[in-house]
């Protein structure tokens, strides 16, 4: 019955993680850990990409963006989390609430298209590797990238205004750790059908069409792997893809399971851990996956390493 007396909401109480209080300073120090660690590994990423002649690939410009990306995505995330520990101050405006949303989405968004864009590039490389350059020259990469988040601030503008356009009744408890769709879609009153039709069928759709880019990219990698004679060429090739094969499995495989699984029967204990590993885990994983066994990288942070020893012994 409360839910039929509509008062309009201009604050929300984020609940996160506040039913664990003998857990609120370990918690605090591993995300802080977390947060500092992925803004390092992001930040270096880029930094290494931009000083570095031999990064200058298309391969490296979009992974470029990808850790920018990573860096922003938990920036939005985790300091909230970090707050509401600190100070147990649990309180966000319905303004912050719903900017929190949509740069989360932007960023969400446009990792989910540029995986896929990354994937198209494996595929160009692998298959035309005499081509590639002028395939993907600077023009065609900057073109794919302002179509990432072209498209993704598009979807952002629809599921924002779909899920905002919402009436919120007394009850302004959000039990999460930020503003997501399915905290907020079970706080809405009245009739939510149209708009949450509207919200799942967009993040299925966006799921599903680069799921399918990256599938019909990998096929003919697949092939041209398999034409290959030796067993030490076949792994060759094979690596320069296993480190997007690992981001893109963990990311579409959290994405998966927080979207286009049934809403009926979630638990919203279940969604706080997985959100978790796609807002603060994947964005500290990214820059060790794309660094751990690639020679480059690994190269490039040997040089970069020997200029600031030289610089630091004059």
């Amino acid at each position: 019955m409360a839910k039929n007396n509509f008062t309009a909401v201009t604050e929300f109480i984020l609940v996160g993680f506040t039913g664990y209080p003998k857990w609120k300073i370990p918690l605090f120090i591993l995300f802080l850990s977390f947060y500092l660690v992925t803004l390092l590994g992001n930040v270096g990423m880029i930094v290494l990409i931009r000083v570095d002649l031999q990064l200058h690939t298309p391969m490296y410009f979009f992974l470029s963006h990808l850790s920018l990306l990573d860096a922003c995505y938990t920036s939005v995330i985790t300091p909230q989390i970090l707050a509401t520990l600190a100070t147990d101050k649990t309180v966000i405006s319905y303004s912050r609430c719903a900017a929190q949303f949509f740069f989360f989405t932007v960023c969400a968004g446009t990792e989910c298209f540029l995986l896929a864009v990354m994937a198209y590039d494996r595929c160009v490389a692998i298959r035309n590797p005499l081509l590639y350059t002028a395939a993907m020259n600077p023009r065609v990469c900057w073109g794919l990238v302002l179509g990432v988040y072209v498209c993704s601030l598009c979807g952002t503008i629809l599921r924002t205004t779909c899920t905002f356009s919402l009436s919120f009744c007394e009850d302004n408890k959000i039990n999460f750790f930020f503003c997501d769709v399915p905290p907020l879609l079970k706080l809405a009153c009245g009739d939510t059908k149209n708009a949450e039709i509207i919200i799942v069928f967009f993040s299925n759709i966006v799921i599903l069409v680069n799921a399918l880019v990256i599938l019909i990219s990998y096929l003919p990698i697949i092939k041209s792997i398999l034409r290959i004679k030796s067993s030490g060429g076949r792994a060759k090739t094979f690596s320069t893809c296993a480190s997007h094969l690992t981001a893109v499995a963990l990311f579409y495989g959290t994405l998966t399971f927080m979207y286009i699984r049934s809403g009926s029967g979630t638990s919203l204990e279940e969604d706080k851990i997985v959100s978790v590993l796609y807002t603060v885990v994947i964005p500290l994983l990214n820059p060790l996956i794309y660094s751990l066994r690639n020679k480059d990288v690994k190269a490039a942070f040997r040089k970069v390493t020997r200029r600031i020893q030289l610089f630091q012994s004059k």
